[in-house]
C-alpha cells in the first residue's frame, strides 16, 4: 500500500526545515545530498527501528559510505546497501539497475532460512527455474557464485548479518541473484547428494488473466490470483469469478501474490463474504508517536458487498509468495470472516509502504512507515496460518497440488458441518 502523495508534502516541509544545513554544504555533490536525504528518511520514517534499539542501522552498515557517492550509479549502490541494512524485504528502491538484486519475494524462487546454522531451502516456487532444475525443499544452500554461502553473506553490503533472521534475509537476497545474469549455486539435497546448478533469473509469466477460476472435482470454486491484487478494475474480475459460487464453497488461492496490492481490492474481496461491517486490520503511524509522544492507531474495516456470500464456506490458501496485501487479506479473512487460513508461513513483509522522493534525482524510496497488525494486535509479519503446512508449493509424485488438495479436504469438512 502506498501513501506517497501525502508524504511528498511532509517531505517537502522536512527539506525546508533543513534548508540552512543544506545551504552550508551547497557545493556538495547532489548525488551525495540524495544519499544523506535517504539516511534521514530512514531515521524519521521507517516504522521498525525498534528492531535496532531505535537506531538507524544504515548509518554504520557495511558498504554504506557517503564519500563513495559521486554519480547516479554509486548513489544506487549506496541506496540499495542502506536498505539492505534494514534486513526488510519490504524496504526497496523504486528504481533499479541491471546489476541490482531481484526483489524478494517477487523475483525469488527459493525461500531460504537459517535453521540451526544451516541455510535450508524451505520452499521452491512452482513453475520457476529452480523447480525446473529439480531443487527440492529440505535442501541446503552450500555455495553462491563460487563462494561458500557464509562468505557470500559476509560480503553482501548492508551487514553485518549476525542473527539467524538476518542470515536468512541475506541468503534470500543472494539466492534471488542479480537481474542480469544466471545464478551459480551448489546445493546439498535431503539425501546427501551435492549438485551444482545454474538458474536463470526468475521472471513472472506475462499476459495472464488477473484471476484463474475453475471448479474442483468436489464442486468447490477455486480462485487463483495471479499477482493481481494491485490491478485496476480487480473488483469486477472478483465479481465475475464469484458469480457461480455456491454451498460447495470457495478456495481463495493467494499463493502467487508476492507484489502485494491495495486495500481497495482487499475490501472488494473480503466484503463479498461478510454479513456485517467488520474490522480486518490495525494500523499504527509510528512517526507521529516519535515526534509527539502520542500514539496514533486505527482499525480498518470492511463492509458487506452484494451479492452476499457470507453463507458460503471459504478457505484461504497462502504461502511464502503471499506478500504484503495478500498477507493483509489473509489476516482479514481470519478475523472478519472467521475463515481457515491454510499453508506455510507467508512472506512476512512488514507494514504499509509509503513512497518518498529523493530531492535531486526524484527517485522513489519505498519504506514501511506504518505498522500493520491483526486486529488482535499481533504483528502481520508474525502471523501463522491456522492450518500450517511445511510447504505450500510442492506437488506430489502424480503432479497433484498437495496444498490445494488439503484445502479442498478442509472445505468439504466445513460443508459437512453446515446445517
Amino acid at each position: 500500500m502506498s501513501r506517497g502523495v501525502s508524504w511528498l508534502v511532509a517531505w517537502g516541509l522536512f527539506c525546508l526545515a533543513f534548508a540552512p544545513a543544506l545551504a552550508d554544504g551547497a557545493d556538495e555533490n547532489p548525488y551525495r545530498t540524495d544519499a544523506r536525504a535517504l539516511l534521514d528518511l530512514i531515521s524519521h520514517n521507517y516504522a521498525y527501528l525498534d528492531r535496532f534499539e531505535g537506531a538507524n542501522p544504515a548509518l554504520t552498515a557495511q558498504g554504506v559510505n557517503l564519500d563513495e557517492v559521486t554519480d547516479a550509479a554509486s548513489l544506487l549502490d549506496f541506496a540499495e546497501c542502506a536498505l539492505f541494512a534494514l534486513k526488510d524485504h519490504h524496504a526497496i528502491m523504486g528504481v533499479n539497475a541491471a546489476r541490482s538484486y531481484g526483489l524478494t519475494p517477487s523475483h525469488a524462487d527459493l525461500w531460504v532460512e537459517d535453521i540451526d546454522g544451516r541455510l535450508v531451502i524451505t520452499d521452491v516456487r512452482r513453475g520457476s527455474p529452480a523447480a525446473a532444475a529439480g531443487v527440492q525443499p529440505g535442501s541446503e544452500l552450500l555455495e553462491i557464485e563460487g563462494l561458500p554461502a557464509e562468505d557470500a553473506i559476509g560480503r553482501l553490503c548492508g551487514g553485518p548479518y549476525a542473527t539467524s533472521q538476518d542470515r536468512g534475509f541475506a541468503a534470500r537476497v543472494l539466492a534471488a541473484g542479480r537481474r542480469d545474469r544466471p545464478r551459480q549455486l551448489v546445493i546439498l539435497d535431503a539425501h546427501g547428494v551435492q549438485a551444482s546448478v545454474e538458474l536463470a533469473p526468475f521472471s513472472a509469466p506475462q499476459g495472464r488473466e488477473p484471476i484463474d477460476a475453475w471448479r474442483a472435482g468436489t464442486g468447490a470454486l477455486v480462485l487463483r490470483f495471479n499477482d493481481s491484487l494491485g490491478a485496476d478494475g480487480l473488483a469486477g474480475h472478483i465479481d465475475d469469478a464469484l458469480e457461480h459460487a455456491d454451498a460447495a464453497g470457495v478456495i481463495l488461492d493467494l499463493r502467487d501474490t508476492p507484489g502485494g496490492g491495495n486495500s481497495l481490492n482487499a475490501r472488494a474481496l473480503l466484503g463479498r463474504f461478510l454479513s456485517e461491517t467488520r474490522p480486518y486490520q490495525r494500523h499504527e503511524l509510528v512517526r507521529e508517536a516519535r515526534e509527539t509522544g502520542i500514539v496514533r492507531l486505527w482499525v480498518e474495516e470492511a463492509a458487506p458487498r452484494a451479492p452476499a456470500l457470507a453463507h458460503v464456506p471459504v478457505v484461504v490458501l497462502v504461502g511464502r509468495w503471499t506478500g504484503s496485501m495478500g498477507e493483509g487479506i489473509a489476516i482479514g479473512f481470519d478475523h472478519a470472516a472467521g475463515a481457515p487460513v491454510m499453508g506455510s508461513r507467508m512472506a512476512g513483509l512488514r507494514g504499509a509502504v509509503y513512497d518518498f522522493v529523493l530531492p535531486h534525482t526524484g527517485w522513489a524510496v519505498k519504506l514501511p512507515a506504518e505498522r500493520l497488525s491483526h486486529v488482535d494486535g499481533a504483528p502481520r509479519e508474525a502471523y501463522a496460518p491456522s492450518i500450517q503446512l511445511d510447504t505450500s508449493e510442492t506437488l506430489d509424485g502424480q503432479g497433484e497440488d498437495i496444498a490445494l488438495n488439503r484445502a479442498l479436504e478442509v472445505l468439504s469438512a466445513m460443508q459437512g458441518r453446515a446445517p
